[in-house]
């Protein structure tokens, strides 16, 4: 695989709706997103200790009622999720639309979406998984923190990587006040967390560090190189080596991963099967892990929109 991926694609990746959260105060009210089905309630300017402050949407389903408890599915890349006129590319995953349709056929539960919008900037270091990056070599490490860049842009790694932080600020403080706020059920077999690109990156590293909080990861076009080429990198290694490691029990967790063919998901399929041979090492099997193939498809929100039942399904049942 060549290792000059053209700016338009990393502009894909990596510019994935910047979040706007200066200015604003804490508060939960109704969001003016346009939703198919549902409803959604915004929590502005969600404050952590542990990340910087950006919105968070949650999906309440049609019909939902105060005495049921609901599943909760937490999505990355939040600002990408519901209206794609909201969006930075015009598009969306569509979640309200595929959720009411897997509800509706009774193919899942009722469940609530909580989706958390990324810290713009702060994208590759919240999502980048820490504990591997902190195993590659010095020398490649200290020169990605230095220098690697977008073309024309701003260094890719703005800080230290926060991944650690940003699962913390997930469990430590979103989930609480969503629980509290919200009729959940609480146990890690009813919350799922899920997301594209980096976003699957740090799904799959949320159900490895808090397998006790989380019980199924859905990564779509999983972004296994972690920066913009193959040759040469060992980023792919790390992650492999983290997993094999780490994984948690297959027989009270379930994981899903999938990519397509184009674009920045036809560097994946190399390091998508290294994984998968630990995966199968570790006694994951169909009922609890999957890996799909999207023959033709890209690396975008409609991508993903169009096979996001899948993952939904499968993890949900």
């Amino acid at each position: 695989m060549k290792s000059i991926i053209c700016s338009s694609l990393i502009l894909l990746l990596m510019l994935s709706c910047q979040s706007n959260t200066a200015g604003k105060k804490e508060s939960e009210e109704e969001s003016v997103l346009n939703v198919y089905k549902g409803r959604v309630i915004r929590i502005d300017s969600f404050q952590s200790e542990y990340v910087t402050a950006r919105n968070v949407d949650v999906w309440l389903p049609e019909n939902y009622k105060k005495l049921k408890r609901y599943p909760v599915l937490y999505m990355h890349d939040g600002q990408m999720l519901f209206d794609s006129t909201t969006t930075w590319n015009g598009q969306e995953w569509a979640v309200d639309e595929v959720a009411h349709q897997l509800m509706a056929e009774g193919k899942v539960d009722p469940f609530i979406v909580v989706g958390v919008w990324n810290g713009g900037p702060t994208r590759h270091v919240d999502y980048f998984p820490r504990k591997p990056f902190e195993s590659l070599p010095k020398d490649f490490k200290d020169s990605l923190l230095a220098t690697y860049k977008r073309p024309g842009q701003e260094n890719l790694f703005v800080s230290e990587l926060k991944s650690d932080s940003y699962l913390k600020f997930l469990v430590k403080e979103l989930k609480p006040y969503i629980d509290e706020n919200f009729n959940t059920k609480k146990k890690a077999k009813d919350t799922y967390i899920a997301g594209s690109s980096m976003g699957g990156l740090i799904s799959w590293y949320a159900i490895c560090e808090y397998p006790e909080v989380f019980g199924a990861a859905a990564c779509l076009s999983t972004h296994w190189p972690g920066i913009f080429q193959n040759e040469g990198n060992p980023i792919p290694q790390a992650f492999a080596s983290y997993l094999e490691n780490n994984l948690p029990d297959p027989k009270s967790h379930k994981i899903y991963f999938d990519y397509g063919t184009e674009t920045l998901d036809a560097m994946y399929p190399a390091h998508q099967k290294k994984v998968d041979n630990i995966m199968e090492e570790k006694g994951y099997v169909e009922e609890n892990w999957k890996t799909l193939v999207f023959e033709g498809e890209n690396h975008s929100e409609n991508a993903w929109q169009r096979r996001l039942h899948i993952p939904l399904e499968f993890i949900m049942n």
